[in-house]
C-alpha cells in the first residue's frame, strides 16, 4: 500500500518517497512485524488452546500445557504489516489468502479436541498447494531455470500446476514433521525464510545480477523478497519466546503457513530445486518421515509385518522382514533419531542442525548456479 502512495506522499514531506524503494520497505517490514509479534504475543497466547501431547512421541510430555497454535496470532499480527509493505496485484493477494487459509486449517486441527486424519490433512494440503500454484503461475505458462542446462524453460501450466503442487505439498508437510524441538522448525525455517528473501531481492529480482548468472530475472522478485522478510521477522520475534524451554508453540497453523511459504518462495525465484537449497535439513529431517510413513503403510498393505518393536502387540510368528526391522531402527523425523537412539539433548540437535543448514545452504547455491 506504501508503494502506491509514495508518489502523493512525498508532496506532503520528501522523505516519505523512500516508501517507493523495495529495500525501505523490506526493512521496514521485517523490523515492524519482528517487535509486534515480540510485543503482542505474550499478551495474546493465553486465548490459544493448549497442547495435549502426542501419543507415542516420547518427550512429547514437555509441551503438555504449553498454549499452541501461536502461529494463528503470529500471522493475524503480521498480516497488515504485510498488507502495508507489500505492493499488490489480484494474483499476489490470491496467493496470501492461500496461504492464510493453510495457517486457518492448522490452527483447526490444533484447537480440535480429536486430530484432523491424515488423509483430511493430506488432501487440505493438497488442495491449497494446487490453488497456491495457479496464483503463482497467474494463469500462464511459467518460465524456469535449472542446474546443469544454460537457457531458461517454458513450462506450459498444465505440466507447471502438479510439479509445484508437489514442490509446495512437500515444504508444507516437511516442515510441519520438523515441529517436534523448541526452535527447530522456526530456526531452520528462519535461515530458509532470510535465505530465499536476500536470492529474490538480489539475484532473481535485480537484472544486472541476473544477467550475470544467466538467470531469468522475474521483476515481481523484490515483491515476494519483501513478504519473505516480512513473515521472517514475525518468525524472529515468536522464536524469542520459543527458545528452549519454551513458553509457546506454533502448531500446525505456524508450521504449515512458513512451509508454503518456502515452496512459494522457492517458485517464484524461477528454480523448484530451490527447495533443496534453502531448506535442506528441513525436507531430511521432515521429508524423510514422511516417506518412511508412506512405505511403511505400503508393506503393510501388500502383507508385510510392520509393527514397530517397542510396542505390546503381537508381532508375525515368521519375524519381521529385515527392511522392515531397518526402517524401524531409525527413527524419523531424524530429530527424534538423534535425541533417542544419539541422546543428543534439544540444544545440541537445534545447533548442530542450524549449522548444517547455515553451511549447506550456500555450498549449495553455488553449486546450482554454477553448474550450468
Amino acid at each position: 500500500m506504501l508503494y502506491f502512495f509514495a508518489a502523493k506522499l512525498s508532496e506532503i514531506w520528501g522523505p516519505f518517497r523512500l516508501f517507493g524503494s523495495h529495500l525501505i520497505l523490506l526493512a521496514l517490514g521485517t523490523l515492524t512485524a519482528g517487535a509486534a509479534v515480540y510485543l503482542f504475543l505474550p499478551r495474546l497466547w493465553k486465548r490459544l488452546p493448549h497442547d495435549r501431547g502426542r501419543k507415542f512421541v516420547k518427550g512429547s510430555e514437555k509441551s503438555v500445557g504449553k498454549p499452541t497454535g501461536a502461529g494463528l496470532i503470529i500471522s493475524l499480527i503480521v498480516l497488515p504489516i504485510i498488507l502495508l509493505v507489500m505492493p499488490f496485484d489480484l494474483w499476489n493477494l490470491g496467493l496470501l489468502l492461500s496461504l492464510y487459509f493453510c495457517m486457518l486449517c492448522g490452527y483447526l486441527d490444533d484447537a480440535s479436541i480429536v486430530p484432523w486424519g491424515e488423509l483430511k490433512k493430506g488432501l487440505l494440503d493438497l488442495f491449497i498447494a494446487l490453488a497456491a500454484a495457479y496464483f503463482l503461475s497467474k494463469g500462464e505458462a511459467v518460465t524456469i531455470w535449472l542446474p546443469v542446462y544454460k537457457d531458461p524453460i517454458t513450462i506450459p501450466l498444465i505440466a507447471y500446476l502438479p510439479i509445484a503442487t508437489i514442490v509446495l505439498w512437500l515444504t508444507t508437510n516437511a516442515t510441519n514433521c520438523s515441529d517436534g524441538v523448541d526452535g527447530l522448525a522456526g530456526s531452520l525455517t528462519l535461515i530458509s525464510l532470510f535465505s530465499m528473501g536476500a536470492l529474490l531481492y538480489g539475484v532473481t529480482g535485480y537484472r544486472p545480477v541476473a544477467d550475470y548468472l544467466l538467470i531469468p530475472h522475474y521483476p515481481d522478485g523484490a515483491r515476494w523478497a519483501i513478504l519473505t522478510f516480512t513473515m521472517a521477522g514475525g518468525l524472529a520475534g515468536y522464536l524469542w519466546h520459543n527458545a528452549e524451554p519454551s513458553r509457546v508453540l506454533m502448531g500446525d497453523a505456524g508450521s504449515r503457513l512458513l512451509g508454503l511459504l518456502v515452496g512459494v518462495a522457492a517458485l517464484a525465484a524461477g528454480n523448484p530445486l530451490l527447495v533443496i537449497v534453502v531448506a535442506p535439513v528441513v525436507l531430511v529431517n521432515g521429508g524423510t518421515g514422511l516417506f518412511k510413513l508412506g512405505l511403511l503403510r505400503i508393506l503393510k498393505k501388500i502383507g508385510f509385518d510392520t509393527t514397530p518393536p517397542d510396542t505390546n502387540l503381537k508381532q508375525s510368528p515368521n519375524g519381521q522382514h529385515v527392511f522392515v526391522k531397518i526402517l524401524h531402527k531409525i527413527r524419523f523425523p531424524l530429530h527424534d533419531h538423534c535425541r533417542h537412539n544419539k541422546k543428543w539433548s534439544n540444544a545440541q540437535v537445534l545447533m548442530r542442525f542450524v549449522l548444517i543448514q547455515s553451511f549447506l545452504t550456500p555450498l549449495l547455491f553455488v553449486l546450482l548456479v554454477k553448474i550450468r
